[in-house]
């Protein structure tokens, strides 16, 4: 798995710190490099509303369409996920779970699925199946990437939960 930051709001910490004095009335203790300690009091006093005002987006790859259905799953993010519509998928990568990797009978029969569901998609597409329809035969193994975005609250929640 490979995450990478492609943005973040600019100046974040400022703009969480100035929301946060906005509900103490505090800008007078307000000065340079006060935004962590401020914004590390506020989450210590659960006042996490003021991570809502900043957002980040992330590229997640080198993930498993199962992994991707989990992740979806947090209704306040936007999702742009690589799509098996309009991407040929005949050479698809796959993501293998350790236990089965760890596993020489079941990583046998693993490898065998895998080029199995390859060799059963390429056949569709050449019978003219399009790939919207020949990928209901891709194993939820396959590896895609979706890039993600949300507000700081969130991120922490979805930290916290997986």
């Amino acid at each position: 798995m490979k995450v990478e930051l492609i943005f973040i709001t600019p100046d974040a910490e400022k703009l969480i710190e100035s929301a946060g004095r906005t509900c103490y009335q505090s800008f007078g203790k307000q000065g340079k490099d006060t935004e962590k300690a401020f914004i590390r009091m506020l989450v210590k006093m659960g006042h996490l509303s003021v991570l809502e005002h900043a957002s980040a987006t992330f590229r997640v790859s080198g993930v498993s369409r199962a992994f991707t259905h989990q992740f979806v799953r947090h209704r306040l993010c936007s999702y742009s996920q690589q799509s098996q519509r309009y991407v040929d998928e005949s050479n698809f990568s796959y993501v293998e779970p350790e236990s089965i990797k760890n596993n020489p009978e079941a990583h046998s029969k693993f490898i065998e699925f895998m080029d199995g569901a390859k060799k059963t998609y390429s056949e569709l597409q050449k019978l003219g199946i399009k790939n919207e329809d020949a990928r209901f035969v891709l194993p939820n193994a396959v590896e895609t990437q979706i890039v993600a975005t949300a507000n700081l609250r969130e991120w922490r929640h979805i930290i916290e939960l997986r």
